[in-house]
């Protein structure tokens, strides 16, 4: 009986088998990472940028929305909104109780100066409307003291609400040249005049934006030598601003001059900024606040 031959084979007689990736194709997928993290990391950071950009534009609505109630309850009349300085009388009539500021002041932590003052109970307490979520600047000192953030990104047109002291002749003596509106109906074009505005973090203190032409009288504010920015918008998203209108709509606006723009840290604004007589392109962006800011007298 013939023997039957193993058909085992012996491990010299097998095939080589790869293990793993050769140091060049490691190296090559490690290339291919990278380009596509290049490529696509601006993108993600625009998306999300975008994504910010809606929710700061539903808070700058809310505020809108509050700001509507407030005058709802007082048959029209809207909401003081006066000139403040850290160290100057304070209350709680004015739809804000703070000035921010780049030292360790509570003004800028302490949100009962937001929900205790006259808009607070119409926005039902809820203090995080008040602040855009792309808003993480900070001082130097503010960071060391652990801070995460401030609480309020917005401020309120100047030429909106009873401005006080300021107001009390029935013209705004920071800006003669344009109306004053104290209430709901004086406003010609709701739809053409914004509220409520997010602002630079240098520029930012008080809630009242103001911002004149040269040839308004000069009462403190503006330039003999031509237009400048007094208070600046911030462009946290994709270099445009949130804007809530007297209709209750909201919208962003881009800006078009390098002027205009600024990083959103702490002293960056360097203000007041002289705004080019020339081109006349260069005041696109002021010409668009002082349109949207009031009516001239």
């Amino acid at each position: 009986m013939k023997s039957s031959l193993s058909t085992k084979r012996s491990p010299a007689s097998c095939p080589a088998v790869a293990l793993g990736f050769t140091l060049i194709e490691l190296l090559t997928v490690i290339v291919i990472i990278a380009i596509l993290a290049a490529l696509l990391l601006p993108v993600l950071a625009k998306a999300r940028e975008r994504g910010q950009g809606v929710f700061c534009l539903n808070n700058t609505r809310q505020l809108l929305l509050s700001w509507q109630l407030y005058a709802d309850d007082y048959l029209g009349l809207l909401p003081y909104n006066l000139v403040m300085t850290e160290n100057g009388a304070r209350t709680n009539l004015n739809w804000v109780n703070n000035v921010m500021s780049w030292d360790l002041s509570p003004d800028n932590t302490n949100v009962a100066t937001i929900t205790e003052a006259s808009l607070g109970r119409y926005a039902a307490g809820v203090s995080t409307i008040y602040r855009c979520p792309s808003d993480h600047a900070l001082s130097a000192m503010q960071s060391a003291a652990g801070w995460n953030q401030r609480i309020r990104s917005y401020s309120m047109n100047a030429m909106v609400g009873d401005a006080g002291a300021a107001s009390a002749t029935g013209v705004n003596v920071n800006n003669p040249g344009y109306k004053q509106f104290f209430k709901v109906e004086q406003i010609p074009h709701p739809s053409d005049i914004f509220v409520f505005l997010d602002e630079h973090p240098d520029s930012i203190d008080d809630g009242y934006f103001l911002n004149r032409e040269s040839s308004a009288a000069n009462n403190g504010y503006g330039s003999a030598q031509g237009d400048e920015w007094i208070r600046l918008p911030a462009s946290y998203h994709n270099l445009a601003t949130a804007f809530s209108f007297g209709d209750g709509h909201s919208s962003l606006h881009r800006w078009l001059n390098p002027t205009t723009i600024r990083p959103p840290v702490a002293y960056a604004a360097n203000l007041p900024i002289q705004i080019p007589a020339t081109p006349a392109s260069e005041s696109a962006d002021f010409d668009w606040i002082m349109e949207h800011m009031s009516v001239e007298n």
